[in-house]
Order: C-alpha cells, then sequence, then structure tokens
C-alpha cells in the first residue's frame, strides 16, 4: 500500500496548501478580513473607527441568486426527464445552493456520489475537503481524496478519516492513511464530479503552488474593496477631527472647565461634548477652526463602487448608487447584458456537472439501458431580471404567427418553455389544458368541430379559429491536482 499512501500523501499536502487561498476568500466573503490586509496602520484604540465594506458577499449573493435550476431535458424521453427531476428534488439538490456558492467563491465545486444499500446519494463536498488528480496524457480524473474532519472540534483541520478513489477500486483510510476497508469502484468511473468556474486550457505559469483550476468571483473585487474600507475608514476618523469644528481656548487649564450646577471639575469627555462650558478663568478666549467638507471621501466610495459594478457586470445599485432614471425592460437588459453571459457559462459548466452526476447516479442504480443520458441537458431559468411582459409578448407573436398551411411557427409546448416554465409546470398546465378540452367538448353550446373551414383544432385553438385569432400562452407572475 506504500503507492496509495504516496499518492494520498500528495494530495493532502496539496490540498493543505490550497486552505489559506480558500480562508481569505472565506474571510473577505463573511466581512472578517484582517486590518492589516487592509494596509492601515491604526492603533488599539481606534479599531473601532473601521468599517468593511462587504462587497464580495453582495457579488457572490447577486450570482447564485441567478442560479435556479428548473428541470432536465433528454431528447424526447420526457418520461426519463421527469424521473431524473423528481430524483434530483428528492436528493434535496434542487433547493441546496451550497454547491453554487462554493463555485463562485472559491471558483470549483464537487458533488460526491455514493450507494448505501439501494440507495444512490448525492453530496455537495467543500472543496476545502475534496480535490483531484488528473491524468497528464489523458486529461481524466484518474484519482480523488477526501479528507474527513471535526469541523466543531478544537482543531477543525485535524482530519479523522480519507475516502480515496481510483477507477480500480475505492479505499477507505484512518487518519494515518492507512487502509481499514476498500471495494471495486462502479463501473471503473470515480464518482467525483468536480465543476470550474472559467477554467483556462493551461494553469498561469506565475500562480502559486499548488495550481489550482477555477477561478473566484471574489478576484476581481477583493482589491477594490479594501480601498473602499480605507477610504471610509479615514472618513470615520475625519468625522471626529475634521469634519466637527475644533474649538480653541486659550489662557486656561482642566482646572476651569466646572460643572454649573455642582461646581465640580469636568472630565475631559465631557468638557468635549459638553454643550455649555462654564469657566472660572475670565480671561479666557475661546474659537473654532472651519470645518472640513467630506465630499472627497463620498466621491471616492462613488469611484470604487463604478470599478466594482464594471469588472463584475452588475448594476451600480447593487453597491449603493442609486440611479436617478426609471429604466425600462431594454435599458435593464442592456446595463445587465455583461453579467447574464457571465451567468450563462456558469450554467453550462454547473449543468455539465448535474448531467455528469445523474449519469453516475444511473449507472449506480444498476439500469442497463442509460444510453440516453448522454442526450441529457440540464435547463435553467432566464440569468436575466424578470421582464415577464416583454418575454410574453414576443412569445405571443411568435406563437400567433402561422405558415401558409396556418400551423404555428412556434408549438404550445415550446412557447411554454421560452416563457420559462419548468418541467413540471409545463405538465400541470397539459393537464389542465385536457381538463378543459374534454369539459368543453361535450357542452352542447360548441360548434361541432370542422363545420366552417379546414381548419379542425380541438378545445381552446377551436374556439379561437372560430374568432380568427390564436390563443395566446397563459404567463403567470412570477494535469495537476485540482
Amino acid at each position: 500500500m506504500a503507492g496509495i499512501e504516496d499518492m494520498c500523501g500528495e494530495l493532502l499536502r496539496q490540498l493543505q496548501a490550497a486552505l489559506p487561498t480558500f480562508d481569505r476568500y472565506d474571510r473577505y466573503f463573511d466581512g472578517a478580513q484582517r486590518l492589516k490586509q487592509l494596509g492601515l496602520a491604526i492603533p488599539p484604540e481606534l479599531e473601532h473607527f473601521t468599517v468593511i465594506v462587504n462587497w464580495p458577499r453582495v457579488v457572490a449573493e447577486a450570482r447564485v441568486d441567478r442560479l435556479d435550476m428548473k428541470g432536465f431535458r433528454v431528447g424526447g424521453n420526457s418520461e426519463l426527464a421527469r424521473l431524473l427531476w423528481e430524483w434530483w428534488q428528492s436528493s434535496g439538490l434542487a433547493e441546496d445552493q451550497s454547491s453554487y456558492l462554493d463555485f463562485e467563491i472559491y471558483g470549483r465545486s464537487f458533488k460526491v456520489v455514493t450507494r448505501i444499500g439501494d440507495d444512490v446519494r448525492v453530496e455537495n463536498v467543500s472543496p476545502m475537503d475534496i480535490i483531484c488528480h488528473r491524468d497528464v496524457m489523458s486529461g481524466q480524473i484518474d484519482a480523488a481524496l477526501r479528507w474527513y474532519r471535526d469541523v466543531d472540534g478544537v482543531n477543525p483541520y485535524q482530519p479523522v478519516g480519507y475516502m480515496y478513489w481510483t477507477r480500480a477500486a475505492t479505499y477507505v483510510l484512518d487518519a494515518q492513511l492507512r487502509v481499514v476497508n476498500q471495494y471495486p469502484t462502479v463501473g471503473g468511473v470515480i464518482p467525483v464530479i468536480p465543476a470550474y468556474r472559467n477554467p483556462r486550457t493551461s494553469i498561469p505559469l506565475h500562480a502559486g503552488w499548488p495550481r489550482l483550476r477555477g477561478t473566484s468571483c471574489l478576484s476581481d473585487v477583493i482589491d477594490i474593496t479594501d480601498a473602499c474600507a480605507r477610504d471610509i475608514s479615514n472618513a470615520q476618523l475625519a468625522q471626529e477631527t475634521h469634519a466637527v469644528p475644533q474649538r480653541v481656548i486659550a489662557g486656561v487649564t482642566n482646572g476651569d472647565f466646572v460643572d454649573p450646577e455642582t461646581g465640580e471639575r469636568l472630565t475631559t469627555w465631557e468638557a468635549y461634548f459638553g454643550r455649555i462650558w462654564a469657566l472660572v478663568n475670565e480671561n479666557a478666549k475661546t474659537f473654532e477652526f472651519s470645518s472640513s467638507s467630506m465630499e472627497n471621501f463620498e466621491r471616492m466610495v462613488g469611484v470604487y463602487a463604478r470599478l466594482c459594478s464594471g469588472v463584475t457586470g452588475l448594476p451600480p445599485n447593487y453597491f449603493g448608487l442609486a440611479a436617478d432614471d426609471a429604466a425600462s425592460a431594454d435599458a435593464i437588459r442592456s446595463r445587465e447584458a455583461k453579467l447574464v453571459k457571465s451567468i450563462e457559462r456558469d450554467q453550462r459548466a454547473l449543468g455539465d456537472q448535474a448531467v455528469q452526476t445523474c449519469r453516475i447516479a444511473v449507472m449506480m442504480s444498476d439500469i442497463d439501458d442509460h444510453g440516453e443520458l448522454d442526450a441529457a441537458q440540464a435547463l435553467w431559468y432566464d440569468a436575466g431580471t424578470p421582464t415577464t411582459a416583454q418575454r410574453a409578448d414576443a412569445v405571443t407573436k411568435l406563437y400567433a404567427a402561422a405558415d401558409a398551411n396556418g400551423r404555428s411557427l412556434l408549438p404550445r409546448e415550446m412557447a411554454w418553455e421560452e416563457l420559462g416554465w419548468g418541467p413540471d409546470k409545463i405538465e400541470r398546465a397539459k393537464r389542465l389544458l385536457a381538463d378543459e378540452e374534454s369539459a368543453w367538448m361535450g357542452e352542447p353550446m360548441l360548434k361541432p368541430l370542422g363545420e366552417e373551414g379546414d381548419d379542425v383544432r380541438t378545445g381552446i385553438d377551436s374556439v379561437a379559429a372560430s374568432s380568427g385569432s390564436r390563443p395566446a400562452p397563459q404567463v403567470e407572475p412570477s494535469r495537476h491536482a485540482d
């Protein structure tokens, strides 16, 4: 087992070396970055003046909010697509956004498929706990290591055990990397499915060891966030020293500040914040300097907010800049063009991960006929800001348009998909329409089908034909280690 221990040891060293990078992203997401990272020489008595601008959390959560999966498409097999989506929902993956948040914060996410008895389960695993190794020649994953640790214990980085996968076998290891159990890997496929955000064909040589795939969405805003934090922290200090007019009193000592009611001497802070000063020394002279304007700090915050908006594609109002105009649907779409395209790339990466997860899960379920999954796709809701009226108008026009034979250019079910409806909602709409059509067919007030013209339709299409228009779809509100 020396070879296993050597490979596991190498993967473990690379995973541990990546922890400082992951910890840095965690701190910025949680708004817990340290003062020394801001480059400020702040004495302890002034630390309470510091302000952390948590724009990294804004960026990550705004992106995750637009990653909303709605189902699967498996070629023309709607029944298999429905079964996959039901299994995905029953596994808790449809509502669990933790994997998407890992994807945005760390630039990577992992899913692990396991079989316990007759149940096949999928687990989202933090990139801090798992790492993969790729074959140099093929680029395929040929090994993976996961460590188990007591994150609530005294030493959260103390491992209690490991799981090590190869294509031939799966090993359970103790804390000293000794094999305590092993069994064959199902199908020779390692059940660890990674997804990487904005991966490159080669990892840059300037990247520090370990050279990890994937790019965090926080990487572009961290330095700008630090600069804004410095600006606001300086503004906090300036409020005490420059924004308030500075008073000067000549010819007095501390003993000259007294309480007018008791005659007792005032403390320094009582004198500083006092509304009325009573001075014993009648020769004392008082005057004050003019206060400084704070507009320069406000302008710089606006500059940093616009920089964050530019590099992330998020609208400026996400960073506290109020828009003076009432944006139309087209203006909203235009402002979000960069963000939407970036989210769509994330959807493709996460969609491929979801499909591969389903493929491995079906294989573990001993289902032989799973070749159709090669044509499977993950379906996502629109990544842009919903503009239901505009989308409904476009779909309605396409559905109403007909060719020379009177056939719609857009089938009804495809129109529902264009409206953003998920598979469950489409199936429910089909059932409701079928019930309505059956009820209408039994009503004697309806004209017999086919009496007028050659355009024979049923149900709702028949009613629309008699009025010379088509029905509109109904819209509801709405080579290295990895």
